[in-house]
């Protein structure tokens, strides 16, 4: 429940903005392979991609877009290749395995998602 009892607003990737939702009670939407660390926390309605790892003390913002490291002090791009050798390891744990499609659709989602990790539109090349 939002503490000032009014509508929780949502970050809509159709819309490219937060819109409101109609709803007093909206918790965390939290996409596949994405993880926190103990005791993070995240204010009503907040959204995280796909492949985020979210962590460190304080609120993070409200829309973290996937493939995302880093919290409340700030982000950087959680690589492609780490995600996926975590989510091996993850699925191995529970006797899966991730397959060549699954890989398939997370770098389409990497790539895709790229327009909202604008900390790499403003980093400077090592």
């Amino acid at each position: 429940m939002k503490n000032t009892y009014k509508e929780v607003r949502l970050w809509n990737y159709g819309s490219g903005r937060f819109d409101a939702t109609g709803l007093q009670f909206c918790g965390l939407v939290m996409g596949d392979h994405s993880k926190t660390g103990i005791n993070t926390m995240f204010n009503t309605g907040t959204v995280v991609g796909v492949g985020a790892n979210i962590f460190g003390t304080g609120f993070p913002r409200n829309f973290i877009p996937s493939f995302s490291w880093g919290g409340a002090a700030g982000f950087k791009t959680f690589e492609f290749e780490q995600v996926i050798e975590t989510a091996t390891a993850v699925m191995k744990r529970r006797n899966r395995t991730l397959t060549p499609d699954e890989t398939i659709i997370l770098r389409h989602v990497f790539e895709e998602s790229a327009e909202y990790r604008a900390w790499e539109k403003t980093s400077s090349p090592s």
